[in-house]
């Protein structure tokens, strides 16, 4: 049984809304301008969640190609706006029904975020939207502290709920209590690493207090 906390955290691709579809095919497009026709989405999809630039780098792609690439993904991306991206079911009716604050804590800015929020109607459920913004992303703490410090709580009345390793190592960064998520893309064997305090396989599980 999972309790109720102050504050509830959210990874937002793979947790809240399955945009793997989305993602990869950006991902792909830009490779494949570099002449990149090799890279297997299911290799892509273990990424979502970390920076590109971990990619690039396991790529082999040198340092000074990151951020050209980056900015030429997010111009594809935001250009096919989410059209194969879909709500996972039961996420509406979980958001709605905690009563805690609710931030999000995830990879994708803090705009772009907010626009996936809006498409599909998430973004009444939320306090506040932070995306990682000109700081390290997660597995780094920082996106989660940035919400913490916003509502003034400790990290002991915090949950953070992700689907991806990095989303469980920077919970334990930040001190704050963990959730993994299984019906996303992460490895729940890489995820277990390091121990995660709950564990769901719907979004509904995450309503189940004692």
């Amino acid at each position: 049984m999972i309790p109720a906390f102050r504050v509830y955290l959210f990874d937002l691709d793979g947790t809240l809304v399955d945009s793997a579809s989305d993602i990869c095919g950006a991902i792909q497009a830009t490779l494949h301008a570099r002449g990149r026709t090799d890279v297997p989405d299911s290799t892509l999809r273990r990424y979502i969640g970390r920076h590109l630039f971990d990619l690039f780098d396991d790529l082999g792609y040198p340092a000074a190609t990151h951020e050209p690439m980056l900015q030429e993904y997010r111009v594809i991306y935001a250009a096919g706006k989410h059209s194969k991206t879909r709500v996972y079911d039961g996420v509406p009716e979980m958001l709605a029904s905690l009563e805690g604050l609710k931030s999000t804590a995830t990879t994708k800015g803090t705009p772009m975020t907010r626009v996936v929020l809006e498409q599909f109607g998430l973004i009444k459920f939320f306090n506040h939207v932070q995306g990682t913004d000109g700081f390290p992303a997660k597995p780094e703490p920082d996106v989660i502290l940035k919400s913490l410090e916003l509502f003034g709580v400790a990290p002991a009345e915090c949950l953070m709920i992700g689907d991806a390793p990095s989303d469980m190592a920077a919970g334990r960064k930040a001190g704050v209590k963990t959730c993994g998520v299984r019906y996303g893309y992460g490895d729940p064997k890489e995820m277990a690493e390091f121990t995660p305090d709950y564990w769901i396989d719907s979004p509904v599980d995450l309503t189940t207090h004692p």
